[in-house]
């Protein structure tokens, strides 16, 4: 087997979600605009936002009891538990001992492997060597993000396309099972030229309110350059995955799944149209769902094995882009 391919099956899959979808009428009528508008600015019919009496973790917490329960197995027969969310709950500890917390668990490695909007990818990357390794047998991973607390509603483009969830994998390298499930390439890169592309200033010690002489709360608000990101993003995809299809061995048209990152409706139609992907091969929860961060990518990815559209076998490229800026992929064979 090629030193880049490495057996890893995905054990089981959820998804979890706050309360009710708040419909883009709803925003509308909400925030004083035509009704009608943020959907046509936007691309969503529909989002989920985290009440003010949930945490990411709460959600972070249904969506490991779902994955688990998918997978057969139990808490206690999880090597490590690693978030992969894009946001944090707090400053400390990591998102996954909060969430290790929530779910009451034993003992167990628990750590954060944060790349904005790629961080399942990141994880899935990172953590295909110490499956291959023998280090971990099985390894829950989930993103949970609540976007929705640092959106400036002053600023349709960025902050409509925005929603909050979460969504869990149990991942294992132990591949046992008649069916051949492994990835077969991934690779991430960062664009330096892009790194205040998309960000929020505030979070840490640089724009600390015991450090600065300005006011804190608006460095609290997401801010992004959405036509900066986009070009970047649109000069480097398309060779970006013309080299991880190289790494793997295979051509686009063998590729039975796109599952990407729900960006935008922009950029997901972008990516069909540049790359001549057909829609009916994409994976696209965007307009029920808005972009959830890093639970983005893996909620699509659950909600179509749950739906039976992605089957054992079928090979899957995983693509997204985040804050950064920066581009990940993965091509797996489910």
């Amino acid at each position: 087997m090629p030193q880049h391919v490495h057996p890893l099956r995905i054990l089981g899959s959820s998804w979890a979600l706050p309360g009710d979808p708040v419909s883009s009428l709803a925003l509308d009528a909400k925030l004083n605009l035509p009704a009608g508008r943020i959907a046509q600015v936007s691309g969503v019919t529909q989002r989920y936002f985290c009440p003010a009496e949930l945490t990411a973790a709460t959600m972070a917490a249904q969506a490991v009891e779902g994955a688990l329960a998918n997978a057969g197995l139990r808490l206690d027969q999880i090597d490590a538990l690693v978030a992969t969310s894009g946001t944090m709950d707090q400053g400390l500890p990591s998102n996954a001992a909060l969430i290790l917390h929530e779910l009451k668990g034993p003992p167990m490695p628990a750590f954060d492997i944060n790349a904005s909007c790629l961080s399942f990818l990141a994880a899935l990357d990172n953590l295909r060597w110490p499956l291959a390794a023998g280090r971990y047998r099985r390894i829950v991973l989930v993103a949970a993000d609540v976007a929705s607390c640092g959106l400036n509603w002053d600023q349709l483009e960025e902050s409509a396309i925005f929603g909050d969830g979460a969504a869990a994998v149990v991942i294992g390298g132990d591949s046992q099972k008649t069916e051949q499930s492994r990835i077969l390439a991934s690779q991430l890169t960062t664009y330096a030229e892009g790194a205040h592309f998309c960000e929020i200033p505030a979070g840490g010690s640089r724009f600390h309110p015991s450090r600065i002489h300005q006011p804190f709360a608006p460095l609290t608000r997401f801010k992004m350059d959405g036509k900066k990101v986009f070009r970047l993003a649109a000069e480097k995809i398309p060779g970006f995955i013309d080299e991880l299809l190289d790494l793997a061995q295979l051509s686009l048209a063998e590729i039975d799944w796109v599952v990407p990152h729900q960006a935008s409706h922009l950029a997901l139609s972008h990516l069909e149209r540049r790359l001549g992907i057909p829609s009916d091969k994409v994976i696209n929860i965007f307009a029920g769902h808005g972009n959830q961060v890093a639970a983005s990518l893996p909620t699509a990815l659950a909600i179509a094995i749950h739906d039976g559209r992605i089957q054992r076998g079928h090979k899957l490229l995983l693509i997204g882009t985040g804050a950064g800026l920066s581009i990940g992929g993965a091509i797996l064979e489910y």
